[in-house]
């Protein structure tokens, strides 16, 4: 699945709960060559719990690695934006035939990205106000 078998993968992700699931640490698992007993969801060892996963998920010893951002980060949303269109617009439908010819064009991208798209962020959020009561949320689904 990765082009290098050997080259160490740091991915950054949100604490979503597909990026600390099951299937992924199983995954991660193979593609990292790792042996030991990965235990069983909700009972024991490495998949107990979303915490055991995270913990193998970070943990620097592996090859491939997850660096989770810190919840309720939604200022990172600008940041995950500007790399989804980097992906969009420079990497997704290209070919590239050495490491210095992809960091090429994502600095040539980078020089057009400040030239010609950026403008100011309008940050909309102005925090919630302590004992004004919350409209709009369906409770029901918090019951569960």
């Amino acid at each position: 699945m990765l082009a290098d078998p050997e080259a160490e993968v740091i991915l950054l992700a949100d604490q979503l709960n597909t990026h600390l699931s099951e299937s992924l640490v199983k995954w991660v698992a193979q593609m990292s060559g790792f042996a030991g007993d990965l235990g069983k969801k909700g009972h024991r060892g490495i998949l107990q719990n979303q915490l055991t996963r995270m913990a193998f998920l970070e943990d620097e010893s592996h090859r491939i690695r997850f660096v989770y951002t810190p919840k309720h980060c939604s200022w990172l949303n600008p940041i995950e934006n500007y790399f989804a269109k980097l992906q969009r617009h420079v990497i997704a439908k290209a070919s590239f035939t050495s490491i210095e010819q992809l960091e090429s064009k994502i600095a040539q991208y980078i020089q057009y990205a400040n030239a010609c798209l950026v403008k100011p962020l309008k940050w909309k959020f102005v925090g919630f106000v302590k004992d004004k009561p919350l409209h709009n949320l369906n409770y029901r689904s918090f019951r569960s």
